[in-house]
């Protein structure tokens, strides 16, 4: 049976140890005549501890990792791989008795979530809690505990189909691990993150948001060279085409607004002179600039680096989006949760920036340019797959077809 979203929506790990944790902040439910408690904030921070490793997602250590992870899932798949989750289990959480769970603590199981056990009841218990939250972990999913779509879909992808990405993946990191520095970033486009890499290890993790998949991130290699604080955001032609007209029809006051005016050459131009719905190849030549300030699209600053897009790393005044599952929102940049971090991370090389001169210059909105004395290297790459020491698999969505294509190596 082929899964989609469509299809639900209209119709309604690894392989070994798991963690358990002690309870510290119990919270109850009545399950049958009994109190159980259980301590939800601690599964929380046990699925979290599954990924929060400081192995980088691109590295050679990747590789040994991936490798492992194959070995294991070889023979699991041959024998069938685990079964598929009815839709009667969407919305299951905590508490709840259904025929459904069973299915779902027999996933849990055979994917190395949940603890083997001798009978699994219809009981969505503590250890069912836990496991789909390593799961959902593992899955780069929003980590709450419910069968929601989001994870339903999920465990409806075959161990088949997630062994192909194992090999995938495998092969694009082989490409890509010769050609790494002792200090880079990366950003990885399937799972919207960034990592900040020294020697080996994982300095700093970012969620981020990334290009939708009509717009797409590019992928290449390259070095950061500048950061710009409370910078001017200069619209895209493209966007100005796009997006800009649509907007002035719904909302004739949207420039002023936002904050953004038209230039041709020095001479500032009314909005109100442009006809919207018919905009001219030589209007949508003006510059089109958005001033610093709260509600710059770029935020507190944007992080410059090599490239013929015009793609870049920024801050965003939306931080709303970095707390959902698919991130894949912008035109093709990449926002980044945290950035006044990242930007201490790059400049520490400069001697005279540290995070408090970083976080006051964002605060007091000073006009400044950067260069970035490391020329540090960046990868935005595309990796749905990967392992890590302590034996936990992560699977992200193939957002831009690349695994349906079967796509191991992309041109720089």
């Amino acid at each position: 049976m082929l899964l989609n979203r469509r299809k639900f929506l209209g119709g309604c790990a690894y392989l070994g140890a798991t963690l358990t944790l002690p309870s510290a902040h119990a919270q109850g439910w009545f399950g049958g005549n009994r109190v159980v408690k259980v301590d939800q904030a601690g599964n929380t921070a046990a699925a979290e501890a599954l990924i929060a490793t400081r192995e980088p997602i691109l590295s050679f250590d990747t590789l040994y990792n991936l490798q492992l992870a194959i070995s294991q899932y070889e023979p699991f798949v041959a024998a069938g791989g685990w079964e598929e989750i009815p839709q009667q289990a969407f919305r299951l959480a905590l508490g709840a008795n259904s025929p459904a769970v069973v299915a779902v603590k027999r996933r849990l199981i055979s994917s190395g979530d949940m603890p083997l056990v001798e009978y699994a009841d219809d009981s969505f218990d503590a250890d069912t809690d836990r496991g789909v939250r390593a799961f959902q972990a593992r899955h780069g999913l929003v980590v709450n505990g419910q069968i929601d779509e989001a994870t339903w879909y999920a465990m409806n992808v075959s161990a088949a189909q997630r062994m192909q990405q194992l090999y995938l993946n495998y092969t694009r990191v082989q490409n890509m691990a010769a050609k790494l520095n002792a200090r880079y970033v990366v950003v990885n486009i399937p799972a919207a993150t960034i990592e900040a890499v020294n020697e080996g290890a994982v300095e700093q993790r970012h969620t981020a948001v990334v290009g939708r998949a009509d717009r797409a991130t590019p992928i290449m290699a390259s070095n950061i060279h500048q950061v710009n604080f409370n910078p001017y955001w200069h619209v895209p032609k493209s966007l100005i085409r796009q997006d800009l007209t649509k907007y002035m029809m719904e909302n004739s006051n949207y420039l002023a607004e936002q904050n953004i005016f038209i230039y041709d050459g020095s001479t500032k131009i009314d909005p109100q002179t442009i006809n919207w719905s018919n905009i001219s190849d030589r209007e949508v030549n003006y510059m089109y600039r958005q001033e610093p300030g709260a509600a710059n699209s770029m935020g507190h600053c944007k992080i410059n680096f090599y490239n013929p897009y015009d793609c870049y790393l920024h801050d965003t005044p939306g931080k709303e989006l970095f707390g959902e599952n698919a991130r894949f929102h912008s035109s093709g940049c990449v926002r980044v949760n945290n950035v006044n971090q990242m930007v201490n991370w790059l400049l520490r090389d400069n001697g005279d920036w540290d995070q408090n001169k970083v976080d006051s210059t964002f605060e007091a909105l000073t006009r400044l340019d950067v260069e970035v004395k490391a020329r540090v290297p960046i990868h935005t790459t595309y990796i749905t797959a990967w392992a890590n020491r302590q034996g936990t698999v992560s699977f992200r969505d193939d957002v831009y077809k690349f695994d349906e294509q079967g796509k191991v190596s992309f041109q720089a």
